[in-house]
């Protein structure tokens, strides 16, 4: 007897996205399911970059239909489409760019961004086109941690040509001004610079531009909300107390503004003592997962209290392009997946689809 077309569905239905938790007919990832005599084949459509994943995810589902009465042979295509998602209400998009992802802390020195660099990193990893903006114009430290060197360039004498590092696009205030100059700016200035950079460089087709930001919830932060077309934020925290206070504040302000919180991410949640093992939560237990729960927002993954993280990332060689198939990194990894998952998940935008209508008197 012949399989049929709503057995395969059926089949689909039983196995589960490890990446968005969710079956692939529901969330529509199940596409063109065809069957010929005892010959099935479907396609697999992942809306987030998961290069890591696509080989696991056909083998899965071959392996379920390949197990129903009937089915001779099997082909499963998984590929991955990234899309535009909305932004706030009136903010204009920016070109060559479809995602925006601001990464925020309350609190200086929770390692914001070195989380940004690796996320960046992560999700260049998986398949996407990755940009990094560092909005830090006090303390720039993107420049370092890609170790890019140099000035970028102008084609067309209009628009900056943005910097290249691992194979992501970076633009920065450090890559303008010698390291040891201090930036003794008003917060007009700094704003002004932000948007500049922002708009001023020359961003090619890509996927997601991590905005790597100042910590607090000032001018920068209100500039971002009010003109940037951000896709969602990422709030990074440790799990100590003093650092949740600030990272609450960071996270009520998005929400204030309108941007939704796509996840918090803990950093240095563990401890491992490098020459015995013994593990520590030196800075307490639990933060993120409380702070999660009271606002109803993921906590997408923690990490590690690692002298090697520190350690890559001021070389210029971040965890992730360091040491690709590290457990740190595979954290990083599973981070830039559910980010992606989140977003993929929001409204598409789809402005970019419709005619520019413009009236002209004749």
């Amino acid at each position: 007897m012949d399989v049929t077309e709503q057995q395969v569905l059926d089949a689909l239905k039983e196995l589960t996205d490890p990446n968005t938790r969710k079956d692939y007919v529901s969330s529509k990832s199940a596409r063109n399911a065809k069957v010929e005599g005892d010959k099935v084949s479907v396609d697999i459509l992942l809306g987030y970059p998961a290069k890591s994943q696509i080989e696991p995810i056909r083998k899965e589902v071959t392996a379920k239909l390949k197990s129903l009465p009937g089915v001779g042979s099997v082909n499963v295509n998984v590929t991955m489409k990234i899309v535009p998602h909305a932004v706030q209400r009136g903010v204009k998009l920016i070109p060559g760019v479809r995602n925006i992802i601001a990464v925020a802390s309350g609190k200086g020195g929770v390692g914001k961004s070195t989380t940004a660099v690796n996320l960046a990193l992560a999700l260049a990893a998986e398949g996407a086109s990755v940009g990094v903006l560092d909005a830090d114009i006090y303390g720039p430290s993107q420049p370092m941690m890609l170790g890019i060197t140099g000035r970028p360039q102008s084609k067309d004498g209009k628009k900056l040509e943005p910097m290249e590092g691992h194979g992501l696009q970076a633009m920065s205030i450090g890559f303008l001004i010698d390291t040891e100059t201090p930036m003794v700016w008003r917060g007009p200035m700094v704003t002004q610079a932000l948007e500049q950079l922002l708009n001023e460089t020359q961003w090619r087709e890509v996927d997601y531009l991590i905005v790597d930001l100042p910590p607090g919830t000032g001018d920068i932060q209100l500039t971002l909300a009010q003109r940037v077309p951000v896709t969602g934020a990422v709030i990074v925290t440790t799990p100590q107390d003093i650092a949740l206070i600030d990272a609450r504040k960071g996270l009520k302000m998005f929400e204030k503004v309108g941007i939704p919180i796509l996840g918090i991410v803990e950093n240095m949640s563990l401890h491992i003592c490098s020459s015995c093992g013994h593990e520590e939560r030196i800075f307490g237990e639990g933060g993120g997962e409380r702070m999660g729960k009271d606002y109803g927002v993921e906590l997408l993954g923690a990490l590690p209290l690692d002298i090697k993280i520190r350690e890559q990332a001021d070389s210029g060689m971040p965890t992730v392009v360091a040491d690709p198939d590290g457990r740190t990194a595979e954290i990083y990894k599973r981070i830039a997946r559910r980010v992606a998952v989140k977003i993929a998940e929001k409204q598409q935008d789809h402005s970019a689809a419709f005619p520019k209508i413009v009236v002209q008197n004749t």
